[in-house]
């Protein structure tokens, strides 16, 4: 009996020693899970990463696409380039004035046809009485302001 009670007594040992072993096994297993766990969500993240960099780059592509494009249609004359328009400010207000200079030019010109013919100053015409040539009439000098 006292062996069977040894032999029974190691067998316990031994099925405590091998839990502890299971129990250990399985704490390293919940903890390489959570490592993976842990590096999956890290590796989202990198991945989010990644993703904005290659927009960002697309972006950067599309506005040097854009830019090409512009610069193009300059050089080919469709597009005309700001500072060098062929009607810039300068041109477009000597065109007013030469404008205007032709408009007074013509108003003139319309005048004198319309106007009658003047008499030559020593010639009277019939009901004319003769009036000497004056000076214009002088008008009384304007009095300065009072400031008050």
């Amino acid at each position: 009996m006292v062996a069977q009670q040894q032999e029974l007594s190691q067998k316990v040992e031994a099925f405590r020693t091998q839990k502890e072993v299971i129990k250990a096994q399985y704490s390293a297993a919940e903890a390489q899970v959570r490592i993976g766990e842990a590096t999956a969500g890290l590796s989202s993240e990198l991945s989010d990463i990644g993703a904005a960099t290659a927009r960002a780059q697309d972006q950067v592509e599309q506005m040097r696409a854009r830019a090409s494009a512009v610069e193009e249609l300059v050089s080919t004359g469709a597009l005309d380039e700001v500072g060098s328009s062929s009607t810039s400010s300068l041109d477009r207000q000597i065109a007013s004035l030469s404008a205007d200079a032709q408009v007074d030019a013509e108003l003139e010109k319309i005048r004198t046809e319309l106007a009658p013919p003047a008499a030559p100053a020593g010639e009277l015409s019939e009901g004319q009485a003769a009036e000497p040539a004056a000076a214009p009439a002088e008008q009384p000098a304007a009095e300065p302001e009072r400031e008050q």
